[in-house]
């Protein structure tokens, strides 16, 4: 299995610049097919969504091929896929939606690991509710999960555990299914975060026992949106507050408003994309992805390799807090006496784009007793051998 990186790097206009982008885990660059695809269905025909004309049925097409996308891309059926905004906007969506049937002395479970985008909806929704948060803990020596903790906050009571797949700072994957299996026993439903873990691994959302699983396309190179997905026989119970012409039917009545077809294109596109990268023998679309990413893994993990050998030839200079021993390529890391923005500056100023901050992970920071800023890391499908050693060489000079 093989990545023909130089091919795959031809698609992307953005790599004309010469510049090395690190920022992947804030979003990646876009390749010119998924651009093509929002060009095409925009200038259309195009219409509202219906079966008399043309530009009625490349809309409804546009829905269409998105849901079928992103079944394969996540092993769920097509009509269990809902598109929203962003995953932030579909976590406050869904959190009012499943908080309407809490009740006070309800439990929730919360994840010390996660961007804030899994945690403040859910801690808002359950003050509004008067329903008890619990905590997954983090621990520090390994930056896993503490499973010790995960026990101890699950109860009779717990009615929902909200956790991440992968930390979009650590690189941390934790254990899903094995936490899941404890929230299902205790009779909790399981929301899972997979915006980090989306972009890096082959994705099955029943094998990782998530009822709810969400993510967004523009972090594995496709537009600026938010993808949901969970069993159609579980959505039909969720009730949405929605306009009464609106449609009732599941995934629908979870999408308010006119659907953005020309981004529903895209987002098609990037899956398409990414199926290519490798495909092997494959006949299907998942079976193509099943193989494209298993080589993206392996791409990834000897350029994080290479990556982690140059850090530590930096000695006490560098301090890596991405330890744990499953993780994505994605390393957060301070400097000795150094501010992080200093070093993002000196790598900016030799083409090289690697962001510091806290990137809205405000509790594994906390957690962590982490100093804001840090810098953070990421590699993607078109990150090179040579981005690596200009990126190592910037921190030789900046060190």
């Amino acid at each position: 299995m093989a990545i023909d990186v130089n091919a795959l790097r031809a698609h992307f206009p953005s790599l004309d610049s010469g510049l090395a982008f690190f920022d992947g885990p804030g979003g990646t660059q876009t390749p010119r097919p998924v651009a093509d695809a929002i060009a095409a269905t925009l200038t259309g025909p195009l219409s509202n969504r219906g079966v008399s004309s043309p530009s009625e049925l490349n809309a409804e097409h546009a829905v269409v091929a998105f849901r079928s996308a992103y079944a394969d891309l996540l092993g769920m059926p097509a009509d269990g896929v809902v598109h929203g905004r962003s995953a932030t906007q579909l976590t406050y969506d869904f959190s009012r939606h499943l908080a309407k049937d809490w009740k006070s002395g309800d439990e929730i479970v919360l994840s010390r690991l996660d961007h804030d985008c899994n945690v403040r909806p859910w801690v808002q929704a359950a003050e509004r509710a008067g329903v008890t948060v619990r905590w997954i803990e983090i621990d520090p020596d390994t930056t896993d999960l503490d499973l010790r903790s995960v026990e101890r906050a699950l109860s009779p009571r717990t009615r929902l555990v909200a956790l991440t797949a992968a930390s979009n700072v650590l690189g941390t994957v934790p254990p899903v299914r094995r936490i899941a299996d404890l929230a299902h026993e205790a009779g909790a439903l399981v929301y899972v975060d997979g915006v980090h873990y989306a972009a890096h691994r082959l994705v099955d959302v029943p094998a990782l026992g998530a009822d709810l699983f969400v993510c967004s396309p523009y972090k594995f190179l496709g537009p600026h949106c938010g993808v949901l997905t969970g069993s159609p026989e579980l959505l039909g119970t969720i009730r949405p507050d929605k306009l009464l012409p609106s449609s009732d039917a599941v995934p629908e009545r979870f999408e308010f408003g006119t659907l953005p077809y020309e981004i529903l294109a895209g987002a098609t596109a990037a899956v398409d994309f990414l199926a290519a990268l490798d495909p092997g023998a494959g006949t299907t679309r998942r079976e193509r992805l099943t193989h494209s990413l298993g080589s993206l893994h392996e791409h990834e993990r000897t350029l994080r390799t290479r990556l982690e050998e140059g850090l530590r030839g930096f000695g006490p200079a560098v301090t890596l807090h991405s330890k744990a021993a499953d993780r994505t390529p994605t390393l957060l890391m301070s400097f000795d006496g150094r501010d992080a923005r200093e070093a993002q500056a000196h790598l900016a100023a030799r083409g090289v784009v690697a962001p510091s901050g806290s990137f809205y992970a405000y509790e594994p920071f906390t957690a962590l007793k982490l100093e804001d800023p840090a810098l953070r890391v990421g590699l993607a499908p078109y990150t090179t051998a040579e981005d690596v050693d200009r990126l190592l060489d910037g921190l030789s000079q900046f060190l």
